[in-house]
């Protein structure tokens, strides 16, 4: 018989309570689901500033039930959860079934037993009392999807199953371990549909594809692979056809040298916390690719099989890492017990995905360098390579090193990155000390992974010639200087490993603003990266843009330290360049500007004036900086090549706030159960952005949809986010809305003072701004 798969997203009720909740304080939920985020942020919040000053440390219990029209003795039950936050204990009609620890690590727990004909309660148990939580918001709750599995009790796990390519001149081969002995049909078939390669076999099948149309993240190209047990089970998953290489002559995809052009990603997605969701991470990796994004880091844990298979279809090579710190931290309390069973559910579920090239096994953990230390890389990366002998193993280096000296009890630290980063007696400042360490660390990864390094990297390349080198953490804008980690010099380090050959790339830290790890009330986390949570650009985005795309681009910011400070980390931080032509209290003078550009020269419009700044080549990084007289009206910057205007970016100073604007981060349809990130925006008469406005911004739906959240992009803003309605910031609020049938339905903006703003959608899903 055919498996069945059930995705188990209603029918949920939940519950808070150290003991099983009574019947009636159960209340409806649909999984994903974080308990956290929609409530008020508190000064006082146990956690503080490591969660965002989101309360939490609580009991939450989720109950479900399962109809079973009849139960097979030859059919077995799988429950299959993406990730609990977190220590979940499962019980099946009152049967204790299993459960999981750490928080990141989706687990699959055997079901049959337990199960009936007819009424199946599932009852789960999630345990967030447990400190310290991780070092960033973590939420709480089933935040990623359930699904329960039927299949015959001789069945294909996919989790067994290996897949490897191999290239030759003219075709590609697949060998396939079914982790079977059975026999076994296998099936590839094409992007088009058709059949390009079949065989039968037990336990391995070779499959040879002529003219295979390879994958690379500009072109990632699936195939669907077909496992089928004869007169039984089937099994089917995307595979990519490529090959990776990475050593000291750089990195090798399929043959062609590739640079690493990443960000460091954490999971949560602003308003919605921890219960993300595929459709609107699917819009926040189309605005990382608009820059010229082509890698990630998915730090500092597994992130959700979703996102990887994102990444596999939209074309990412991913770094993807199992934990964070070893014996300290959040995962400090599980390590000796868990280590083995959490780095196998990483490399076991996403081994076959042609996105993972890189697999990290640590982040800037304690003793770093030190004998203990080491010890403990060597265990990991040889269990790793173990499981995959194919992709680099490494772990990411803090710049900081320790001598050897008191010993620290991990239990009583509150913050362990502060342990680990703060410079105390024992802090090595000698270069050649530290690339000690570095050359120890060395000897067990494969790839010489550096946070925060680019000034060093000449000198780790000299006493590690053997292997490459990447900067798994890149500051935004600043760099540090040989003698100083942290010197706010001019010159993007990202672009470093760029001119490299031995070195691979790099990930800034980090593409998306994310909650916790603030810097202090009332900020609920995170605003040193590339894009905020409405994915507007930093500054820093369109400098990146400039070296990371071909297509001509140019793009004027303004200096203006009065929109206000974000609290960010300051090293992290990029100068406050933005989209504004207005300065209300400035009559005249000169501003200090920015432009970002690939053209070979620009040229300055301003009132009935030109300028003209130095030529992109002259300048560190190719960014142009300099002054502009405040002239209110337009202001447009024109980018050339030879003689030609191939592009054009303008500012304008706006008039009285006239209307809203509703638009959604991308243009996709809006199907039933998927949700969509729009934002209202406050515009002139001439649809000029307003971007000093802050009034309220109203939001209401009609017809077959529902309001998830709101949000602004300002993570200082105490607001809570599980409401209507949100104050404006820079012009504009955001909303998610979730449809939830297939008729249509509306979104309406409106604030006081302005023409509000309609947004439908027709039953197709298709969206449209409508008149108001």
């Amino acid at each position: 018989m055919e498996r069945r798969t059930i995705l188990l997203e209603d029918g949920w009720t939940f519950a808070l309570g150290n003991e099983l909740p009574v019947a009636a304080q159960f209340r409806p939920v649909r999984i994903p689901h974080d308990w956290t985020v929609s409530r008020p942020v508190d000064p006082q919040a146990p956690l503080d500033m490591a969660q965002g000053f989101f309360r939490r440390g609580e009991v939450g219990w989720y109950r479900c039930n399962v109809i079973l029209p009849q139960k097979q003795p030859d059919r077995c039950f799988f429950l299959e959860f993406g990730g609990v936050w977190e220590c979940a204990d499962v019980q099946v009609n009152g049967t204790p079934v299993g459960g999981q620890h750490y928080g990141y690590t989706p687990f699959r727990l055997d079901v049959t037993r337990a199960m009936h004909a007819g009424d199946n309660e599932i009852l789960v148990r999630v345990d967030n009392t447990r400190e310290p939580a991780d070092r960033w918001y973590s939420g709480c709750g089933i935040y990623r999807p359930v699904r329960m599995t039927e299949t015959d009790r001789v069945h294909l796990c996919e989790e067994n199953v290996v897949v490897r390519t191999t290239l030759e001149a003219d075709h590609a081969e697949l060998m396939i371990d079914t982790g079977l002995d059975a026999c076994v049909h296998a099936r590839l078939t094409g992007p088009d549909g058709h059949t390009a390669a079949d065989a039968e076999g037990r336990e391995k099948i070779c499959l040879r594809v002529d003219a295979p149309q390879l994958w690379y993240a500009e072109t990632p190209v699936l195939y669907t692979l077909t496992l089928q047990l004869r007169d039984g089970d089937a099994l089917s998953m995307r595979v990519g056809l490529r090959e990776v290489k990475a050593d000291a002559q750089g990195l090798r995809v399929n043959g062609q040298t590739v640079h690493l052009r990443g960000v460091c990603l954490h999971q949560d997605l602003g308003c919605l916390g921890i219960a993300a969701r595929p459709e609107l991470w699917r819009d926040r990796l189309v605005q990382l690719k608009r820059l010229g994004c082509n890698a990630l880091r998915l730090a500092h844990h597994m992130h959700s099989s979703e996102m990887l298979d994102l990444c596999d279809e939209m074309g990412f090579y991913v770094y993807s890492e199992c934990f964070d710190k070893w014996h300290s931290g959040l995962y400090g309390r599980y390590f000796d017990t868990d280590w083995q069973h959490d780095l196998s559910a990483m490399i076991l579920r996403d081994r076959n995905r042609p996105s993972v090239i890189i697999w990290g096994v640590g982040n800037e953990v304690e003793n770093q360098g030190q004998d203990s230390m080491v010890e403990t890389l060597a265990m990991l990366t040889g269990y790793a390579r173990r499981l995959d002998g194919t992709r680099p193993v490494t772990y990411a280096m803090n710049p900081h090193f320790k001598r050897a000296g008191r010993k620290i009890d991990f239990s009583t630290v509150r913050d362990i990155q502060q342990l680990v980063d703060e410079v105390d007696e024992r802090e090595i400042t000698d270069l050649d000390e530290r690339l000690d360490c570095i050359c120890a660390i060395a000897q067990h990864v494969d790839i010489v992974a550096c946070n925060y390094q680019e000034q060093w990297f000449d000198a780790i390349h000299s006493r590690v010639p053997d292997k490459p080198v990447l900067s798994t953490e890149a500051y935004p804008f600043f760099m540090g200087h040989y003698d100083s980690m942290q010197n706010y010099t001019l010159r993007i380090p990202a672009l470093e490993a760029e001119t490299r050959p031995w070195a691979l790339g790099s990930f800034i830290w980090t593409g998306y603003d994310y909650l916790g790890e603030s810097m202090g009330w009332p900020s609920k986390g995170w605003t040193g990266s590339l894009l905020r949570m409405d994915a507007s650009p930093r500054v820093s985005a369109w400098i990146l843009k400039s070296h990371w795309t071909k297509e001509p681009m140019v793009h004027l910011s303004i200096l203006d330290n009065a929109l206000g400070d974000e609290l960010t980390k300051a090293h992290w931080a990029s100068p406050p360049y933005e989209d504004v032509w207005d300065f209300p209290g400035l009559h005249q003078g000169v501003v200090p500007y920015l432009i970002a550009t690939n053209c070979e020269r620009v040229e300055i419009h301003c009132a009935d004036r030109v300028f003209y700044p130095p030529l992109p080549a002259s300048a560190p990084d190719g960014y142009l900086t300099g002054f502009l007289p405040w002239i209110p009206g337009r202001v447009e910057v024109l980018g050339f090549m030879g003689d030609t205007c191939v592009c054009r970016h303008a500012l304008y100073t706006p008039g009285r706030p006239k209307r809203l604007v509703l638009a959604p981060m991308t243009e996709q349809a809006l199907l039933p159960g998927q949700a969509m990130y729009l934002t209202a925006s406050v515009m002139d008469a001439e649809n000029h952005p307003c971007i000093r406005d802050e009034r309220n911004i109203r939001f209401r739906v009609s017809g077959d949809a529902e309001i998830l959240a709101v949000e602004n992009a300002n993570l200082m803003e105490t607001a809570p986010y599980g409401g209507e309605q949100y104050p404006a910031w820079h012009g504009r609020a955001s909303v998610v809305v979730r449809r939830t049938g297939p008729g249509r339905c509306c979104l309406e903006a409106d604030a006081d003072g302005l023409d509000c703003a309609c947004f439908l959608w027709d039953e197709d899903g298709s969206g449209s701004m409508q008149d108001m």
